[in-house]
């Protein structure tokens, strides 16, 4: 009976232990409190940035290409197929920004997609979706199986594949680890991986490269897999327009890069990798090269490459549109050299609006430092931790003010809804009493009624001048657009167009007419110089 009662005890002594450790698992798992994994990391090649010296040789190239080839992947994507041509963005048949500077990988997969659809319609099969597939380019930055490609390669993709140098046949499937719009980068993993391991690229110093220096590009163009094409850095620090209100510096080059390059190396004389191909310009008689190419500089992606890893790009706001200072008439600001940024627009729930800054202000320092441009500006704030409490220094009325600012995180989706929620037409009512013309402005101006003040949706007792026309060969154009309503003039609030009208003659010649405007849903700083 001891004996029995022993052992029944030690069975029930058990099973509770057991019992207890499925639940201790399940806790775990679902409160998180297993121990945080250590697999979110990745080795970041080191850059080398010892100055470039030697001369050339007949077989530098050849070298070169023989070296960094096998790192070099081609990188094949399928997604579900949108609503509008995807021509009208990788082709350049318009004149917008991304037809001229569209990002440029193949669509090999199209014709399959429209025999597939056509069939369906023919055989009578149940209509599946219908898909597309692109071709791009990668490069091995880890042994492990680490890529680096352009953004727009794989975004959306709902299927990656990428194939090695020396095996065309053996499709190796990835998946994006992280990706970031405004350097148009991203990381993928291959999934399935090869026996030993695969040959990386080394990192170079783009912040080295010069106007005049050799580079040469690696790529798959056309499906021409591993194609080397040789040119020179055609010059740096290319503003290249990413989305709107935000630029990235670009090394333009004239090396050969084509539909398919895209995501590929550019490469010093050392082959290292100095920049990843992005994109290329484009005419009406053809899409591929004319010899204007550009890459992001591998300085910026290499800075990313930790929060790629994560997953997850966090990038500081103040929530301000600036614009340049203008290039004449800036004392007309109290500025002494041609330096800072012009603060267009104060979203009123930013935190700059918070803070007090107003659209007109010129931000001459951030969190200490002075400011050259709106692009030093702009690189300052998204590089700023959220959260972060920074002083910001204005000229207001050829003032000095200081605000303090509290960063937040960038929401770049909703801030690209937000400017494209404010594109609505503008065009106003035809039928408009007392018109007067700005002279030495180019601009035509009408009274504001209480149903275009509606339809333009202005703040509640709003007034000013609408205006109706904007002369292209005059001072306004390109600054002022049909629709903009003028609330005031260098400080001055307006109410209707004659107001408007003798508060714009008061400016005097060569100097600047400081606008506040309605445009879309916010006020806008507008200075126009008056000839």
């Amino acid at each position: 009976m001891t004996m029995s009662t022993r052992k029944t005890t030690l069975f029930y002594a058990l099973l509770i232990a057991v019992a207890s450790l499925a639940v201790g698992m399940v806790l775990a798992s679902r409160l998180d409190l297993t121990p945080a994994s250590s697999a979110q990391t990745i080795n970041v090649p080191a850059t080398n940035s010892a100055p470039i010296t030697g001369p050339l040789s007949a077989d530098t190239f050849r070298n070169i290409a023989k070296s960094v080839t096998p790192s070099v992947v081609n990188i094949r994507t399928e997604m579900k197929a949108k609503s509008n041509d995807l021509t009208e963005f990788f082709g350049g048949r318009g004149t917008t920004p991304d037809d001229l500077f569209h990002r440029f990988f193949g669509n090999p997969g199209q014709q399959e997609d429209q025999d597939q659809r056509g069939g369906n319609r023919r055989g009578g099969r149940p209509q599946r979706e219908p898909k597309t597939s692109a071709a791009g380019t990668g490069f091995v930055i880890s042994k492990d199986g680490f890529i680096l490609t352009n953004n727009h390669v794989v975004e959306d993709a709902t299927k990656i594949e990428v194939y090695l140098y020396g095996d065309d046949e053996t499709p190796y499937t990835a998946k994006v680890i992280g990706k970031d719009q405004l350097t148009d980068s991203a990381l993928i993993e291959l999934v399935d991986k090869p026996k030993g391991a695969l040959p990386e690229v080394k990192f170079g110093d783009s912040a080295q490269m010069a106007p005049g220096d050799w580079v040469m590009a690696i790529g798959n163009p056309f499906g021409y897999r591993h194609t080397v094409t040789v040119g020179v850095v055609s010059a740096v620090g290319r503003a290249f327009p990413v989305t709107n209100g935000r630029n990235n510096d670009m090394i333009q080059t004239d090396a050969a890069i084509n539909p398919g390059n895209s995501g590929g190396p550019l490469l010093n004389v050392r082959g290292e990798v100095i920049g990843m191909n992005t994109a290329i310009i484009t005419n009406s008689q053809t899409e591929g090269n004319i010899g204007i190419g550009f890459a992001v500089p591998i300085n910026t992606i290499h800075d990313l490459l930790p929060q790629l890893r994560t997953g997850k790009i966090t990038r500081g706001r103040i929530g301000v549109s600036v614009i340049a200072v203008p290039r004449e008439a800036y004392q007309d600001f109290g500025l002494k050299e041609r330096k800072g940024a012009v603060v267009a627009q104060v979203p009123s729930s930013g935190p700059a609006a918070k803070a007090g800054i107003e659209p007109g202000d010129v931000i001459v320092e951030y969190n200490g430092r002075p400011i050259a441009n709106n692009d030093e500006l702009v690189k300052m704030v998204v590089a700023t931790r959220p959260g972060t409490s920074v002083p910001v220094k204005v000229l207001r009325n050829r003032q000095e003010k200081t605000f303090n600012v509290t960063v937040e995180e960038l929401d770049l989706e909703a801030e690209q809804q937000a400017t494209g929620s404010g594109r609505r037409n503008q065009e106003p009512d035809t039928q408009q009493p007392e018109e007067q013309g700005a002279n030495g402005f180019g601009l035509t101006l009408e009274n504001l009624t209480s149903q275009l003040s509606r339809r333009l949706r202005l703040p509640s007792g709003q007034s000013g001048a609408i205006v109706t026309d904007v002369d292209p060969d005059g001072p306004s154009a390109g600054a002022l657009r049909q629709g903009d309503v003028i609330l005031s003039v260098n400080g001055r609030s307006v109410s209707n167009a004659s107001e408007a009208q003798r508060e714009l003659q008061k400016v005097q010649s060569g100097h600047l007419a400081q606008l506040r405007v309605w445009r879309g849903d916010n006020e806008t700083f507008v200075p126009v110089r008056k000839e």
